[in-house]
């Protein structure tokens, strides 16, 4: 249960494992946060998008059908699909927060994430996705790169928001017909600069005798 004041998204990020990466404490202070799902079945499959704000407030759902051939690009598709309804609803600079239940997908964002910031763009592991999805990914790292910072966490299928979007999709058909919607959140408040000391007074300089001098 999310906390008074803290969105469902938040929570689950701050709670889960980011794969490949550091999680410090300060991940809480994402601007965004997406859920994203991908199904498959042999009679079609579906994609699912959850996209909230730092506060809570609901930026976006979505809902579509889909013909994956697997469920690995299933997923692949999905995180597409949530980054760009994003990425049109977000600022540029913007720290966002993705949830996935998808391993290695998880593993991937956060390794392509730090090779970015490597001085030979190597990342701490080999990133390998499936053949089918390639499109798709060079679309996610495109979308990846327009934020300020990004890092992925793996969750539970059963505690993905997104999950019954994406299994369900037809059910869930009226979700995508809310109008859009660009939330910006408040940035936090910065942590409090310590004060700092007085510097010490002429008498104590002077062997604490209570007399200046001249």
């Amino acid at each position: 249960m999310a906390a008074h004041g803290r969105s469902a998204l938040r929570d689950l990020f701050d709670e889960s494992p980011t794969p490949h990466i550091a999680h410090p404490p300060r991940t809480h202070h994402r601007d965004f946060y997406v859920a994203t799902d991908g199904s498959f079945r042999e009679s079609g499959g579906g994609l699912g998008a959850v996209i909230e704000a730092r506060d809570g407030t609901r930026v976006a759902r979505v809902a579509t059908t889909d013909t994956p051939p697997d469920n690995n690009v299933a997923e692949y598709r999905a995180l597409h699909l949530g980054l760009d309804v994003l990425a049109a609803r977000a600022p540029r600079d913007a720290c966002v927060g993705v949830l996935v239940d998808h391993d290695a997908l998880a593993s991937n964002v956060n390794s392509t994430i730090l090779a970015t910031n490597h001085p030979d763009g190597k990342p701490p592991r080999p990133v390998s996705v499936p053949a089918d999805t390639r499109y798709h990914w060079r679309g996610i790292q495109a979308r990846l790169n327009g934020f300020g910072e990004v890092r992925a966490a793996r969750i539970d299928s059963n505690q993905n928001p997104a999950h019954p979007l994406a299994n369900e999709p037809e059910r869930y058909q009226h979700v995508n017909r809310k109008p859009a919607r660009c939330v910006l959140p408040e940035r936090p408040e910065p942590d409090p600069v310590p004060a700092e000391f007085p510097p010490p007074s002429r008498a104590d300089r002077n062997g604490g005798s209570g007399r200046a001098s001249d």
